[in-house]
């Protein structure tokens, strides 16, 4: 597997966010590929269905060869939207509808193939059978090459992982959102060899005004001289620090802070002060 070091997400790109025109969002794919962020993270249910498309017909426009990107996409919600018969949001994991769901983002991308297929979110009625023929299938005819999920759990990896081998889990992880460290989630990932990215990774850092929050300020506050870096950067050198080689999505599409979180990869945090900002988000030492 090789995938940039950081990760473009797109779920802001389109309609849930910044409704790029497909010009911004050739021009966006060109700057990240620029600047070493070669892999793009997708959904299906981006923009309601509309985001892949969208960027797809720029990815067209854009003269970029396949090769020199990574395309990440999700299957599995089936999300409430104009554009689905849904009665209510629910979670679809049968053979027909993974291997249907993967040939609509080929479509939507213009590309022949997925480097990462992600189940989206486990679903209490999964059928680990069933998705390790549809994972077979689409391996099988070319149209996936890695396949992994997003937002697991430990026991849920190994009801997956016995039929279908797991390349990467995408999960919640941030400074203020960092159980997965704590649960034994990075620690089976670590184990089984799975590749953890990590979706939101700085938090509610930039998003909430709280006790948590003003303490991590302070602390990031009192190294940046130190490590000549933005907060902003410091919490992605934070996650990188982690033995497990979490990849951070980022979800900005800002060229300046696109290229600051490139720059994060860089920093390579003293072990104390990686501690001090932990510290600083729990509120309390460590045991």
């Amino acid at each position: 597997m090789t995938y940039s070091r950081l990760i473009a997400g797109t779920m802001s790109w389109g309609s849930w966010g910044k409704q790029l025109s497909k010009k911004e969002t050739a021009d966006l794919i060109d700057f990240c590929v620029a600047h070493n962020i070669s892999t793009f993270d997708h959904a299906d249910i981006y923009g309601a269905y509309t985001t892949e498309a969208a960027f797809g017909q720029a990815f067209k426009d854009s003269g970029i060869q396949r090769k020199d990107i990574q395309l990440i996409s999700k299957c599995g919600i089936q999300y409430l939207c104009d554009s689905r018969p849904n009665k209510v949001k629910h979670y679809d994991y049968s053979k027909k509808y993974i291997i249907w769901s993967v040939e609509q983002s080929l479509k939507h991308l213009n590309t022949e193939y997925l480097d990462l297929l992600l189940l989206h979110r486990p679903s209490p009625l999964m059928v680990a059978e069933e998705i390790a023929e549809a994972i077979t299938i689409l391996k099988k005819d070319g149209k996936i090459s890695d396949f992994g999920v997003s937002n697991f759990n430990a026991s849920q990896m190994d009801l997956i992982g016995l039929r279908a081998d797991i390349d990467v889990n995408q999960i919640e992880f941030s400074l203020t959102a960092h159980a997965a460290m704590h649960d034994g989630t990075l620690d089976y990932m670590m184990t089984n060899g799975i590749k953890p990215m990590a979706w939101s990774p700085l938090g509610s850092v930039f998003k909430e005004d709280t006790e948590q929050t003003r303490r991590i300020h302070n602390q990031l506050g009192l190294l940046k001289d130190k490590y000549n870096a933005t907060e902003d950067q410091l919490l992605l050198a934070w996650i990188m620090k982690h033995p497990a080689g979490i990849h951070p999505v980022v979800g900005t599409t800002s060229k300046e802070r696109l290229k600051q979180a490139v720059e994060a990869s860089k920093i390579n945090l003293e072990l104390e002060d990686w501690f001090l900002i932990l510290v600083a988000s729990q509120g309390h030492k460590v045991p």
